[in-house]
């Protein structure tokens, strides 16, 4: 049950920690080096002490440990044995330098047993390790233009020795990162954050493939141009900063092509029949691809090629296009060219619209185009006959009959010809509105509507308008039925003739119908009185009467109001009732609300009886209570309280103090809790029976009784035995009573109580033997 642990160890030091032993006074630790003769360490610790620490030892050394746990007498209670090596020794740092800004490298001489090495470069509180296998080393992850504290542990397998003597070294500054752009064909623009701690940065840029002479810049600036370049052709930019004792930090390497030139020599073909153009021009050095531009607006057409001609499709009617032509490779694009302007013929009219501003009259209205100087209508019926509108402004006039299909096709005009085709339209006249139309309501929620049919209908419309929405029915029969409509709420109704070729009559005439109202929600029952409840309810019916009804096994109760509550009375005792709502309007009656359960409280019982046994106990019956499951019963004095609770009709309640008046009450509580309070007429207890009741002989046939009495009242003293009954009652005040010319040789019991002016003698004072 004795053991040690090892919890740290270093070159020259272990590091040992054990439990307490029991009965142990002190500790003795000894470590002998394993593979050198003659050197050990003895150590004694006391019994207090359960950590110690073994110094001057061998670095890279094997010891064997020896721990004791020895009592008062010097005798050993416990030992254990464990082997431990120490750390490797000390290293020393040589030197230590950063090539890069996010590392330092360490060298060092190597230590012998040593199987790694941990580098820690610290600044601050802040510090990062390495652990390296030999010399020299790099730690890594650091910050770039930041002094570094580096220290240098050796490890093997027993630990790490102590920390190096520490060597400082800085780290070299940051790369800038640049951002750079061809901004024109013959210049690139390089920019970059500052660097921190730099003093100024150095940018040389030459052409990628070796030719022509490399340009270097010194500043101190974040950005410099370079200008005069070839364009079209890939540069190599690098950039680093230097310190103010001018070494320089890490270097940054980014690519860069000058963009090219734009092209020259524009020519546009334009063929008006297929709607598009072809564009060509002379190649320019250096550019890869080209994009050709054509502009109306803010419509853009555009066509990209790497040859030196495009076609531009899909060109709109109507427009005036500016065709221009970019250059692009990598490093980004030309400017364009000077815009060559382009017109189209006029497109054919949209925005067509046709109505019946008034029946039997057509409008066809639509919007101008661009470079349209006239236009002409063309409207042909379903019977042949074909009629046309010549006009410069929007719109023209037709006359029209209900029923018929017309086509319609509007043609726009200028210098160039014709506009193309545009859609041809066909409008059917609306057929006549319904006739005979009824609108009922059948139930709660349900509407049917309906009409006679009419010429030329295809579909019937039916829409109601009203609460939160519109409602649609459409059919090709001359009925329509809106159900699970929301209560309480008024429709407009209307009925349009529909074709599918156009749409509906519109100028039909409307009625009105209601829904019944909405079914009231009970939010709350609140009693009253005994036999009387209220009933609150929430509804936003308009004009409705509202009728609550309680229904249960002892009948029908009713109350009515317009408001939202009503008061139910005269509801038995001990009852249970389901009680629901519904609301009543011109427009109908609604469903009944959920129903809530009611219980009224339990019926306080007829009849209570109390009679005492004893002086302190009194015994309490009454008959059933309808409704009620237990019961309980409660005397009251200023001296005193006496309850019980039972599931029976009667109990007995003790601590009845004598003498005292008392108020009755009992409450009756059904199975869900549900209670009564009922009160009864007050009861009195029985006057207290003396106290210290003594007898004296007088003579062989006489006794005297006396009795200690609490207050000013009579007493009756009942003699009775084997031989005859005697009783004697003294006169008023006195407090003893002679009873003589008794037989002798007999045992009587004697009894001293109260004397009551009605009921029966008490028996329950406490008796007295005589012999």
């Amino acid at each position: 049950g004795f053991s040690v642990s090892i919890y740290d160890v270093t070159s020259r030091s272990i590091y040992l920690r054990w439990p307490k032993f029991s009965g142990a006074s002190s500790y003795r630790v000894t470590a002998t080096a394993v593979n050198t003769v003659g050197h050990s360490l003895l150590a004694h610790f006391s019994d207090v002490t359960l950590k110690g620490t073994l110094t001057s030892l061998i670095p890279n050394t094997i010891y064997a440990i020896q721990a004791e746990a020895i009592d008062k007498n010097g005798i050993i209670l416990a030992e254990t044995q464990i082997v431990q090596s120490t750390a490797p020794d000390t290293p020393v740092i040589e030197q230590a330098y950063s090539k890069l800004s996010n590392s330092i490298t360490v060298e060092w001489r190597a230590v012998p047993g040593a199987t790694s090495y941990l580098l820690t470069a610290q600044n601050g509180d802040a510090f990062t390790e390495t652990v390296v296998t030999n010399s020299p080393g790099t730690v890594t992850g650091l910050k770039p233009a930041t002094l570094y504290r580096i220290t240098l542990r050796s490890i093997n397998s027993g630990g790490k020795s102590q920390p190096s003597l520490f060597r400082k070294a800085k780290t070299v500054l940051a790369a800038p990162v640049l951002s750079v752009s061809s901004p024109s064909c013959d210049s690139i623009a390089v920019s970059w954050q500052a660097v921190y701690m730099a003093a100024g940065f150095s940018v040389s840029l030459m052409r990628s493939d070796g030719l022509g002479r490399m340009l270097k810049e010194n500043t101190t600036n974040t950005s410099l141009v370079f200008r005069n370049l070839d364009s079209g052709t890939l540069y190599t930019i690098k950039a680093y900063a230097w310190s103010v004792n001018g070494i320089p930090g890490d270097d940054f390497t980014y690519n860069q092509r000058t963009s090219p030139k734009a092209p020259e020599d524009v020519q546009v073909a334009f063929n008006s029949g297929a709607l598009r153009a072809i564009v060509s021009w002379m190649p320019t050095e250096g550019a890869l691809t080209y994009s050709v531009t054509a502009s109306s607006g803010l419509l853009k057409l555009k066509c990209n090629t790497s040859s030196a001609s495009c076609m531009v499709p899909s060109l709109q009617c109507g427009s005036e296009y500016y065709v221009s032509v970019t250059a692009y490779n990598d490093a980004g694009s030309s400017k364009p060219t000077d815009a060559v302007s382009l017109k189209t013929i006029p497109c054919a009219p949209v925005n067509i619209s046709i109505e019946e501003d008034e029946p039997g009259h057509l409008l066809v209205s639509w919007s101008s185009v661009n470079f349209g100087h006239y236009y002409v209508v063309f409207v042909k019926s379903d019977d042949g006959l074909e009629v046309h509108c010549n006009t410069s402004h929007t719109q023209c006039h037709f006359q029209s009959d209900c029923g018929f299909t017309y086509f319609i096709s509007v043609f726009a005009y200028n210098k160039a010809g014709q506009s193309p085709l545009g859609d041809v339209f066909n409008y059917t006249t609306a057929p006549c509105c319904p006739s005979d139309f009824r609108a009922e309501l059948m139930s709660s929620d349900t509407v049917q509507v309906t009409w006679a049919s009419v010429r030329g209908a295809e579909v019937y419309e039916t829409r109601a308008v009203g609460g939160s929405g519109v409602l649609l029915c459409n059919d090709t029969a001359a009925a329509c039925t809106f159900s699970a409509l929301p209560c309480n709420t008024r429709y407009n109704i209307t009925v349009h003739s529909f074709s599918e070729a156009r749409g509906s009559n519109t100028s039909c005439a409307s009625k009105y119908v209601a829904t019944a109202p909405c079914s009231p929600e009970i939010k709350s029952i609140s009693k009253e009185a005994l036999s009387v409840v209220s009933v609150h309810w929430q509804s936003n019916n308009e004009e409705a009467t509202y009728i609550v009804t309680a229904r249960g096994e002892a009948g029908l109760w009713h109350c009515t109001s317009s408001g939202n509550s009503c008061t139910l009375i005269n509801l038995p005792c001990g009852s249970a009732f389901s009680v629901s709502a519904i609301a009543r309007s011109p427009a109908g009656q609604s469903l009944p609300s959920y129903s809530v359960p009611l219980e009224t409280a339990p019926c306080c019982p007829d009849d209570l009886i109390l009679t005492q046994v004893t002086q302190s106990v009194t015994n309490i019956s009454w008959s059933v209570g309808m409704g009620a499951q237990t019961y309980i019963t409660t005397l009251e004095s200023p001296k005193g309280q006496a309850k019980c609770h039972t599931l029976e009709n009667y109990c007995l309640l003790g601590c009845i103090t004598c003498g005292t008046t008392y108020t009755v009450s009992l409450k009756a509580i059904s199975e869900t809790g549900v209670t009564a309070s009922c009160m009864y007429q007050g009861y009195s207890s029985s006057v207290c029976c003396p106290s210290g009741v003594k007898l004296y002989r007088l003579g062989n046939n006489g006794i005297r009784v006396y009795w200690r009495a609490s207050e000013t009242i009579n007493y009756n003293t009942d003699l009775q035995g084997s031989k005859g009954n005697f009783t004697c009652t003294p006169s008023s005040g006195l407090s003893y009573c002679d009873i003589t010319e008794i037989p002798c040789g007999d045992v009587y019991t004697v009894v001293v109580s109260p004397t009551t002016d009605k009921g029966p003698k008490l028996t329950f004072c406490p008796k007295k033997i005589y012999s």
